[in-house]
């Protein structure tokens, strides 16, 4: 399943302020992994994630979805294939209704009303999000607005799935809720972030990423017992790796 897989070769991208985003970054993504990005703030996660997607474009080197280089003339294709959950859900739901938000994408491609509708129904169904369908967006937490915004790809049925930080700003039961929403997913996972907990959770891969470049790229159990390597990332531990200060009772 090509379709399914995420190359980048040699990619670099500056900004037009002159400010590097990407230095170089090389991997290769297969059918149906999950893959952890982890980095501090400004190490070009989110610039990577822009890349995938078609939002930027490489300054220099190639990256690749399935068959497709990622270009201007393979874009459709390419978003088709890449299904992106932004780092805040307000950009990815801007109609009346949380129905209208997740209709919008299959009546853009000329589906029939039934059949929009049927796709609604099971995007909601599937992150749990059926009862909000005629909620206006902006009256929602922000749990159920990353729920819903996650159907919003998923209606799309895209091959891979690409996210943002997406346990931010989410309180503790939120946030359980969408890594078990997540392991249920067979699509290919490419997931920015920094809780490595959730990391842990979902990716049995990750990829370091520091000032635009990969530092480490292997299991990730085995990449966060490295402490040097998180110190250099300005990470810590997860917190279940991290020794308890206090006896148990």
């Amino acid at each position: 399943m090509s379709h399914h897989i995420v190359e980048t070769r040699d990619l670099h991208y500056v900004y037009p302020d002159g400010t590097v985003g990407l230095d170089g970054v090389s991997f290769r993504i297969t059918h149906g992994e999950s893959v952890a990005l982890v980095g501090e703030n400004g190490a070009g996660k989110s610039t990577l994630l822009h890349h995938i997607n078609g939002y930027l474009a490489a300054t220099k080197g190639e990256i690749r979805v399935g068959d497709h280089k990622v270009t201007l003339k393979n874009m459709d294709v390419v978003r088709r294939s890449v299904g992106m959950v932004f780092q805040n859900s307000d950009d990815q739901l801007f109609m009346p209704t949380v129905f209208d938000d997740v209709a919008f994408g299959p009546l853009n491609m000329g589906l029939e009303n039934e059949e929009v509708e049927k796709k609604v129904h099971e995007a909601l169904e599937t992150v749990g999000a059926s009862h909000l369908r005629k909620r206006p967006p902006y009256r929602l937490s922000q749990g159920e607005k990353r729920a819903v915004a996650i159907a919003t790809v998923l209606v799309m049925s895209p091959d891979i799935l690409v996210m943002d930080e997406p346990t931010s700003s989410l309180d503790p039961m939120s946030r359980k809720r969408l890594i078990e929403l997540l392991r249920t997913f067979r699509h290919t996972k490419i997931i920015a972030t920094h809780d490595l907990d959730m990391a842990m959770d979902l990716s049995e891969r990750t990829i370091v990423l520091h000032k635009g470049r990969i530092t480490a790229d292997g299991p990730t159990a085995q990449l966060f017992q490295d402490e040097k390597l998180l110190h250099q990332s300005s990470l810590e531990k997860p917190l279940r790796m991290q020794q308890c200060p206090y006896p148990h009772p």
